[in-house]
C-alpha cells in the first residue's frame, strides 16, 4: 500500500512513518510533501498513492485548497488538531479523521477502514464521497455565526434583544418564552430544536428538552432524586429546572470549562 504524507511539522512526519510501520507492514511511503504548493505538484507528476494521510492546517493554508487546485484521486485520511467533538459527525464513508499526535491504534483502525471500504467500493465512488465530505468539514471548521439579538412582541411593538441579555430559555404549554436578565419574558417564535442551531453553546447549555441556561444565569446547583441536578437560576423561575440524567456529566464539563 503506497502511501503519501501531506504534513508541514517533521516531528509529526516521523512519528506517523513510526506508527505507520508498526501497524501495516505493507505501507511504503511514495512520498512526503509539507505545503499545498508541494503537494499539488507531486500529484501532479506522480502516480496517485493507495492513501494520503493529510494535515488539515499547513504552512501556506488549509488543505482544502488542493482539491481545487488538482485532481485528487486518492481516498484521504486527515489529521487535525482540532477539537474531536467537531469530528465526530465526519467518521463515515471514504474518509476518517485522526487527531494529532496520531496514535497507534486510532491509525490501525483507520487503515482497516480504508481497507475495507476500497474492497467495497470503486475509487470513482469514492473521490464522490471524499468531496462531499471535503465540502462539511471544510464548512464544520470555519467559525460559525450564531444569533446576536432576537426580534420579539412587546405588547403592540417590536422589540430587539441583545442575546448577551437573556438568562434563559424554556418551554411552558405550547409556547416557548425566554427571561431577560432584568426579569422580563417575551414569546420567542422558535421551537426548543430550531433554537439549538442559533445559540453559542459555549454561553447556553439545553438542560432538557423544554431548558436553555446561559451560564449566567446559573446561581446554584444541587443534587436531585433520580441522579438528576436541580439549578437555582437568576432571575427565579416558577418552573423546575432540572438538568435531565442524560445531560447530567455533559452540563459538569460545560460548566468546568
Amino acid at each position: 500500500m503506497n502511501i503519501l504524507i501531506v504534513e508541514d511539522e517533521e516531528l509529526a512526519v516521523k512519528k506517523i512513518k513510526k506508527t505507520l510501520a508498526a501497524v501495516d507492514e505493507t505501507a511504503v511511503v511514495q512520498g512526503e510533501t509539507d505545503s499545498i504548493e508541494s503537494t499539488v505538484q507531486w500529484l501532479e507528476k506522480n502516480t496517485a498513492p493507495d492513501l494520503i494521510l493529510m494535515d488539515i492546517e499547513l504552512a501556506d493554508g488549509q488543505s482544502f485548497e488542493i482539491f481545487k487546485l488538482t485532481e485528487v484521486k486518492s481516498p484521504v485520511i486527515f489529521t487535525t488538531s482540532y477539537d474531536e467533538f467537531a469530528l465526530k459527525a465526519f467518521k463515515v464513508n471514504s474518509i476518517d479523521y485522526l487527531l494529532k499526535p496520531v496514535q497507534k491504534e486510532e491509525l490501525e483502525a483507520a487503515l482497516i477502514k480504508y481497507k475495507t471500504l476500497n474492497e467495497n467500493k470503486s475509487s470513482s465512488s469514492n473521490t464522490l464521497s471524499m468531496d462531499d465530505l471535503v465540502k462539511q468539514l471544510q464548512q464544520k471548521l470555519q467559525p460559525k455565526e450564531y444569533r446576536k439579538r432576537f426580534l420579539v412582541k412587546h405588547g403592540q411593538r417590536l422589540v430587539s434583544i441583545d442575546v448577551n441579555d437573556i438568562a434563559y430559555f424554556f418551554a411552558d404549554g405550547r409556547l416557548n418564552f425566554f427571561i431577560t436578565q432584568d426579569n422580563k419574558k417575551y414569546v420567542v417564535d422558535y421551537t426548543m430544536d430550531e433554537l439549538e442551531d442559533m445559540i453559542d453553546p459555549s454561553y447556553f447549555f439545553r438542560i432538557s428538552r423544554s431548558f436553555y441556561v446561559s451560564v449566567n444565569s446559573i446561581e446554584k446547583i444541587d443534587d436531585y432524586f433520580g441522579n438528576r441536578l436541580i439549578l437555582g437560576l437568576k432571575p427565579v423561575n416558577s418552573k423546575e429546572a432540572l438538568v435531565s440524567r442524560e445531560k447530567v456529566t455533559e452540563f459538569k464539563t460545560w460548566m468546568g470549562k
